[in-house]
């Protein structure tokens, strides 16, 4: 299977179907330290917060959307502005098919067009699909917190990954706005 697909921006009407893709991550894995899946209300509120000042893009294939990619604040003090988090998450059954390479893709290239600088990727261990695709982004390793999540009734350890968007040249602008 290949996602052979559309990448758009989402929406709040794209919120149910995005809250059915992730329940299963929050329910049956530790892959997100949630442990109570979101309503589609709460994700069409994440989806407008995130279409702010960073990007959710959903994948669409046959008009059904079977994936979604987002960007977020990395941290909340000031001086972290120009850095953000990313996350992507597939369909079950649609991982490992270039949907998520096609979705960062497209969001990486939005961020960087938005003036961040870098971006993270924070992966629970082990999870060597997503360590290969950040990797195969050019993402590094930054460091791992040990038994930092409590999950499933074990500590699970999480990797932060990250990604140079842009190079150190002085600042013109502010993060955030299209440019």
């Amino acid at each position: 299977m290949t996602w052979d697909g559309n990448i758009r921006r989402a929406t709040a009407d794209d919120a149910a179907a995005c809250a059915a893709i992730y329940a299963p991550y929050v329910t049956d894995t530790a892959i997100t330290f949630e442990t109570e899946p979101p309503t589609a209300e709460e994700m069409a509120r994440r989806i407008e917060a995130a279409n702010l000042r960073h990007a959710w893009l959903v994948l669409e294939v046959d008009g059904a959307v079977v994936g979604y990619a987002y960007g977020t604040e990395h941290r909340t003090r000031a001086a972290y502005r120009w850095a953000c988090d990313a996350s992507v998450y597939l369909q079950m059954d649609r991982r490992r098919t270039g949907g998520g390479r096609a979705l960062y893709t497209a969001l990486l290239a939005i961020l960087a067009a938005r003036g961040y600088r870098r971006v993270m990727g924070g992966v629970t261990q082990p999870n060597e699909a997503s360590m290969g695709l950040h990797r195969s982004f050019g993402f590094s390793d930054v460091g791992t917190y040990r038994r930092v999540g409590w999950k499933l009734g074990a500590w699970h350890d999480v990797t932060w990954l990250q990604l140079d968007l842009a190079p150190d040249e002085e600042l013109a602008a502010e993060p955030g706005e299209l440019r």
